[in-house]
């Protein structure tokens, strides 16, 4: 029953059993005869948080329709997208408190709500409170696992983020997680999907296609690592707005481990050694490069490379040469044709909010949002499979007997009966009226034809 509401855009569970009470075709997928007796609303909740709460149902099912997709061809693995949309929480303003005065120490768990328990539950886990340590402005009483945001660019909300890693051949979602609306859970969630559809259905992509938000180094280090091409524009903080150059005008020689700039002259790493190498003067993971003083004091091209600097120094990240990798495929006729493919998720986005009606979570709490997520992506899915594989037409041949016989007699007998009950009577005024607009006379048609005229 919950399959046909998310199917047909029927989020309440009371008007889900109206409608299903009163609908034979929602009868027949829900396995009910017209005179059984359609389940009370409070069902859902109590399978809900009872005995399918650590069972996994929801994504086993929704894992069902993707094996079902694979079947049908409608996945090949080979070019997948990856993006997240908010979804606003079942959570208010005016129910919430500030980051100064919040403390999730001093909840009391035998006394808490079930989403505050399921709070206390996950602030260890990667997609909710161990993505960020920065404490939200807000945190709600009664959904304290939702996100306060102002994403939008419009007045701030709680929310979930969904996150969808769909196939581009036809837009078939292959897994869905949901996780905080921050962009940290939203990257490491890419992360574990990916490995997720691979132990499951032994899928591998040859790229990967997303926004910036996915752009950063070790996001694209990680794809790089595993053989899966980032078709995603770099987060680039480098590019300078003075009128300077930047680091990208300087030539990077991979096998002297060096830069070379546009005057010709070398940039050697800086070799100082700290005990802590978080002490350093750019952090772990990220080397230092620098020219000789005396070099650039005898430039003549000072003033557009360091006019406020005795020497010109440039920053590397770790993950630099995934960087690179990352704009090379940003200059392809490939890239191009992935931004185009990249609408499709967000499509997939729109159609769950405008017309599966999910703008708004219904349920409270980390699980109650994954459940929502999960069934909406097996709406979603099962919508699709329809639509590319609708049912058989019955082609066997109708038989012909004395009951056909009858039936012919009895629909040519109402053919002609209807024809006659609908002709209009040509003597009414009505009837006359209607014959004068068609021939675009304003004499009644039964007159005699000496008085007709013209």
């Amino acid at each position: 029953m919950l399959l046909v509401g998310y199917c047909f855009g029927i989020r309440s569970e009371r008007r889900l059993c109206e409608v299903v009470h009163l609908n034979l075709a929602y009868r027949w997928c829900c396995r009910l005869d017209l005179a059984d007796r359609v389940p009370d609303h409070s069902t859902f909740s109590m399978n809900r948080h009872g005995r399918f709460r650590e069972s996994e149902m929801l994504r086993h099912l929704f894992e069902t329709t993707v094996a079902r997709c694979i079947e049908e061809g409608l996945v090949s693995g080979q070019r997948m997208a990856i993006d997240a949309s908010l979804i606003e929480a079942d959570a208010n303003r005016q129910n919430s408190t500030p980051k100064e005065e919040w403390d999730a120490s001093t909840i009391d768990a035998a006394d808490a709500s079930r989403a505050v328990r399921e709070y206390l539950d996950t602030l260890d886990a990667a997609a909710f409170g161990a993505a960020s340590e920065v404490q939200p402005k807000f945190t709600s009483h009664s959904d304290p696992a939702s996100q306060w945001t102002a994403a939008r660019k419009s007045p701030a909300f709680f929310s979930y983020s969904d996150n969808y890693l769909i196939d581009t051949d036809h837009g078939v979602i292959v897994d869905v997680e949901g996780t905080r609306s921050i962009r940290q859970a939203e990257v490491g969630s890419a992360k574990t999907m990916l490995k997720r559809v691979k132990e499951k259905y032994d899928l591998h992509p040859e790229r990967l296609i997303a926004d910036t938000a996915y752009g950063s180094g070790p996001m694209l280090g990680w794809l790089v690592d595993r053989k899966i091409a980032p078709h995603i524009p770099v987060i680039d903080k480098a590019r300078r707005t003075d009128g300077t150059w930047s680091r990208s005008d300087f030539e990077w020689d991979a096998e002297n481990n060096q830069y070379i700039c546009p005057e010709g002259e070398t940039l050697k790493q800086f070799r100082r050694n700290y005990s802590d190498p978080t002490r350093g003067p750019t952090g772990k993971g990220v080397a230092k490069y620098q020219a000789l003083k005396h070099t650039c004091q005898a430039c003549p091209s000072k003033p557009k490379c360091c006019p406020n600097a005795d020497a010109r120094k440039i920053t590397r990240e770790e993950h630099e040469d995934a960087r690179d990798v990352a704009r090379a495929i940003w200059k392809t006729e490939q890239y191009a044709v992935s931004s185009k493919l990249r609408k499709k998720v967000e499509m997939l986005f729109a159609h769950l909010k405008r017309i599966l009606g999910l703008g708004r979570l219904r349920l409270r709490g980390p699980c109650g949002a994954n459940d929502e997520f999960l069934l909406a992506a097996t709406a979603q899915n099962l919508r699709k499979l329809a639509q590319i594989f609708p049912a058989q037409q019955q082609s066997r041949p109708v038989r012909k007997g004395p009951r056909d016989q009858f039936r012919r007699r009895h629909s040519a007998t109402e053919n002609r009966r209807f024809t006659i009950e609908s002709a209009p009577n040509r003597h009414s005024p009505r009837s006359a009226r209607t014959a004068s607009r068609r021939t675009g006379s304003t004499r009644p048609r039964n007159l005699p034809l000496h008085l007709r005229g013209g």
